[in-house]
């Protein structure tokens, strides 16, 4: 593998200082991996033409920032984003309840949906279609689908013909689906400047350019995305309206209006994400709705009815949808049958929106525990919503916050993990309220990071 060596063109400030900012990006986006092992000081500072004491000084102030970790004869190696070690789950969404409290996942709580889902399954088993639903599927075999995706988007305030429909396997895959269907390689695909980052990463992987568009306490600003629109002249705009990971906030009517209206007049595609949609009764209308011909509105029933009911729903103009079909296709060939079976009849019956009332009551109950519990200060929350967003008081940088929760036993997500632009990342945290199951695990890692928050030092012990 070849050695790392940092991009330091148009940096300002002591030259250490510039290394770690790099070195910090250089993270962020990927190039460096967790686990990977950095060259010794003194070859980094030969290659820089620098002093080995400058690289030193450098690799010493990532660990204080937690970026790097020692290990004594082996090296020094990136550490892990959500600090855990390498090997150690790092890609398991298994809940537990002892080990680390996971304050990282953004999934809803699980549970509510199993008796339902153990019922539905049972029907199947016992009547007709279970045959039809072990084989290949025609287009008049998914006619039920279709019509219960059309009644799951009208729940989610999107009304939609059945040929306007495209099933998918979850929200995730109807993104890269749409991202493969609108775009080709090289095409500008604009987000938020904060955003769900798997977006990122099937840009990457599809050749596809990325910009963001910037943020205020209240979303995305129509402005900076019709200044984009002027002059990087993008093909999508992908951004997630309602409940936004990682900011909680949800657009305004009259900021939806107004992107609505800058994406018809300059031929941008709106990917409209609104897997949390379903949790807030009181949003307001889906941007598909201000710009029908525009908008690729994206659905799922994993974030509101179960997590592993990995079915998602796809709603576009007829000039989209072609392309949307051949890349369901070519990704999965069909959406898994039975699978969408289970999700058509939990949706007809109205079980999903029972679901999706539940976990809204639920998140509303831990919504108001983590105010209790971490206070009004700069905290950004949502009562409907499953995360909170804290900016840091000033003396926490995020990366040496998000480490010392870890050495504490307690999984949060800093900023640059959502951050388009890695220099600009706030100092802020994403905090997750649904992954764990015990409410009382919950409590007690709330507790250790409102601890933390007055600890800018690591002076003294906190009480488990």
């Amino acid at each position: 593998m070849a050695i790392w060596i940092p991009d330091l063109d148009g940096r300002t400030g002591p030259k250490y200082l510039q290394i770690v900012a790099a070195m910090a990006e250089d993270i962020a986006s990927g190039k460096l991996a967790a686990g990977a092992r950095l060259p010794p000081h003194r070859e980094l500072a030969y290659r820089l033409a620098v002093s080995a004491n400058t690289t030193a000084r450098a690799y010493a102030e990532a660990v204080r920032r937690a970026l790097l970790r020692g290990e004594v004869g082996r090296g020094t190696f990136v550490r892990s984003p959500d600090g855990r070690k390498d090997g150690e789950t790092a890609n398991s969404l298994h809940r537990t309840r002892s080990g680390p409290i996971d304050l990282s996942r953004n999934l809803p709580l699980q549970g509510f949906a199993e008796p339902h889902v153990r019922r539905v399954v049972e029907e199947i088993a016992h009547g007709s279609r279970l045959p039809a639903l072990l084989d290949y599927q025609a287009d008049d075999d998914l006619a039920f689908h279709i019509r219960a995706g059309q009644a799951w988007l009208d729940h989610c305030g999107v009304s939609a013909g059945p040929d306007e429909i495209v099933a998918t396997a979850g929200g995730q895959h109807a993104v890269l689906c749409t991202l493969m269907a609108v775009l080709q390689p090289g095409d500008l695909l604009l987000t938020e400047a904060l955003t769900y980052m798997p977006v990122r990463a099937m840009a990457a992987r599809l050749g596809l350019h990325a910009a963001s568009v910037a943020m205020d306490r209240e979303g995305a600003i129509p402005e900076a995305f019709e200044d984009l629109c002027r002059h990087a002249h993008p093909k999508a705009f992908y951004l997630t309206p309602t409940l936004q990971a990682p900011t909680t906030v949800t657009l305004s009517h009259e900021r939806r209006r107004a992107i609505a209206d800058i994406a018809g007049r300059h031929g941008v595609i709106l990917i409209e994400d609104d897997v949390f949609g379903p949790l807030k009764a009181d949003r307001p209308a889906p941007l598909a709705t201000h710009a029908p011909d525009h908008t690729v509105y994206v659905t799922s029933l994993s974030k509101t009815v179960a997590p592993g009911l990995r079915v998602g729903f796809a709603r576009a103009a007829e000039h989209l949808l072609p392309g949307l079909r051949h890349a369901v296709n070519v990704s999965v060939w069909m959406t898994p049958p039975l699978t969408l079976e289970i999700a058509a009849r939990l949706i007809v019956d109205g079980t999903a929106a029972e679901l999706a009332a539940r976990q809204r009551q639920v998140a509303e109950q831990r919504q108001a525990l983590a105010r209790a519990l971490l206070g009004d200060s700069g905290l950004v929350s949502d009562p409907h919503g499953l995360h909170v967003w804290m900016p840091l008081p000033e003396g926490w940088r995020a990366d040496a916050f998000r480490a010392r929760c870890a050495q504490h036993g307690v999984l949060v997500s800093e900023a640059r993990s959502f951050a388009a632009e890695a220099a600009g990342a706030p100092d802020a945290v994403r905090i997750c309220l649904s992954h764990e199951i015990d409410e009382a695990r919950l409590q007690k890692g709330l507790r250790k990071i409102a601890q933390l928050l007055h600890d800018k030092t690591g002076n003294y012990e906190l009480g488990l």
